[in-house]
């Protein structure tokens, strides 16, 4: 697993990040996400593009949003806005309008808020494989309700990819993965201890590095060397899952994973080398890794991009302006 502390930032800065060992696989803390909203959508590549014009005053900016513009992604990724300034909640339901989801294949879907600084869109269900998707976020003159008007407008487009899912079982030591429906592979895998559950439930792919440098003691699980509990590895084949730090990945601990082969992982889902390599090889940013069987309560649906860990009431609950129906491109 791996936790990323500090505040949002691009490609260049979050793989630094990583070389300097601040990422490291880790299942302990609470139940929740380490930090805000904001926070938790700290994630590779999102900055946003403005159209620039002079500012009135204080101005209301977005941060990032995610996906990336011109990417290609999985079925349950959501639309990650972050603004730099807290939305005070009678602005939201404007704010909202004037995030505009267009799509080649219109679905119902809205928007959500997670905290004061972050708002994601998600469809109803998941995407339909194939599908074009623009974001825009028109934000010029539009206050948040705290004294700040927008200056920019951002679009982004990106594309929904093949529909590639991975279901873990933790309790029969499994992964199956599917492209497009049919059955793939089914690998061998171990999921976190007793005392390190894994999450359960659904998360997108947050995003996946060939090489992570894990240290125990940057998620508070040891930072004594002589503990049995400590590490200080770099791994490769790195699919991210959580905020907080769960991954698909091989472990030098665990080189054979499978039924009752280890005492398990500190909650991250751990491959064979080869397994894991080609896992690597085949997901995207936005593809669904769901688990089951685990104790753990299911990921918090901020805790990276686990929208699908709220059911639909829910997400609803979330919104300032309810269910829509995305505009055609």
């Amino acid at each position: 697993m791996g936790r990323r502390n500090g505040g949002i930032a691009g490609v260049a800065l979050i793989t630094a990040a990583l070389l300097m060992g601040v990422s490291a696989c880790g299942g302990g803390g609470g139940d929740k996400t380490g930090g805000g909203g904001a926070k938790a959508s700290g994630t590779p590549g999102r900055t946003a593009s403005p159209s620039p014009t002079k500012p009135a005053g204080p101005p209301m900016l977005l941060e990032t949003i995610t996906p990336r513009t011109g990417t290609t992604v999985g079925v349950s990724m959501p639309i990650s806005v972050v603004f730099t300034d807290p939305v005070a909640a009678k602005a939201r339901a404007t704010v909202e309008k004037h995030l505009k989801v267009s799509a080649s294949r219109p679905v119902a879907g809205a928007w959500h808020w997670f905290g004061d600084k972050r708002a994601d869109w998600r469809p109803k269900t998941y995407w339909p494989s194939g599908t074009k998707v623009r974001i825009d976020a028109d934000m010029k003159g539009v206050g948040n309700g705290n004294g700040r008007f927008g200056v920019h407008g951002y679009t982004h487009t990106f594309t929904v990819g093949d529909d590639v899912r991975a279901d873990v079982s933790v309790t029969g030591h499994t992964m199956r993965v599917t492209r497009n429906g049919k059955a793939v592979r089914t690998l061998s895998i171990n999921a976190g201890s007793a005392r390190y559950p894994t999450w359960n439930g659904t998360m997108a792919v947050i995003d996946k590095q060939e090489k992570v440098h894990m240290t125990s003691c940057s998620v508070g699980i040891s930072c004594d060397k002589g503990s049995s509990d400590y590490y200080d590895l770099t791994l490769p084949w790195d699919v991210h899952l959580t905020q907080s730090g769960t991954y698909v990945h091989y472990s030098t601990g665990d080189p054979t994973p499978g039924g009752g082969s280890a005492r398990g992982s500190h909650g991250c889902v751990h491959l064979s080398l080869s397994d894991a390599k080609w896992f690597y090889g085949q997901v995207k940013q936005g593809d669904p890794v769901t688990i089951t069987g685990s104790p753990r309560a299911k990921a918090p649906a901020d805790n990276g991009y686990a929208a699908f860990n709220l059911g639909w009431d829910q997400w609803l609950a979330g919104s300032a302006s309810g269910e829509g129906t995305t505009g055609t491109l």
